[in-house]
């Protein structure tokens, strides 16, 4: 069973940078396929970005393109989300999923297509 743990959310003003961490136990994350998604009070969980097992190839929602960054370290087991130019409308709580990819390189892009989950982080940003 993987455990998800995310960190590094916290309160900064517009324009300002937060970094994330998405910490997996009980599964070496070079397995996993992993992704960013977050939910604003009032609104539905929406993808932010995914980057396949091996860190080869990332993919992020076009309202995040050029600000934020996904990363990986396999070695520390962790998975990180750099946001830069944060806006007012990034408030939300992150979360990070994660999904066994032990045969594949793959991106994944829904809810649905993960099956682990942290409990959060929030991120807010002030105006």
């Amino acid at each position: 069973q993987v455990q998800l743990v995310e960190s590094g959310g916290g309160l900064v003003q517009t324009g300002g940078s937060l970094r994330l961490s998405c910490a997996a136990s009980g599964r070496t994350v070079s397995s996993l396929a992993m992704g960013w998604f977050r939910q604003a009070p009032g609104k539905e969980r929406e993808f932010v970005s995914t980057i396949t097992r091996s860190g080869g190839s990332t993919h992020y929602a076009d309202f995040v393109k050029g600000r934020f960054t996904i990363s990986r370290d396999n070695a520390k087991n962790t998975v990180y989300l750099q946001m830069n130019r944060l806006k007012p409308e990034d408030t939300a709580v992150y979360y990070c999923g994660a999904r066994i990819t032990v045969h594949s390189d793959t991106l994944f892009y829904a809810q649905s297509d993960y099956r682990q989950w942290g409990q959060g982080t929030q991120v807010t940003v002030s105006s």
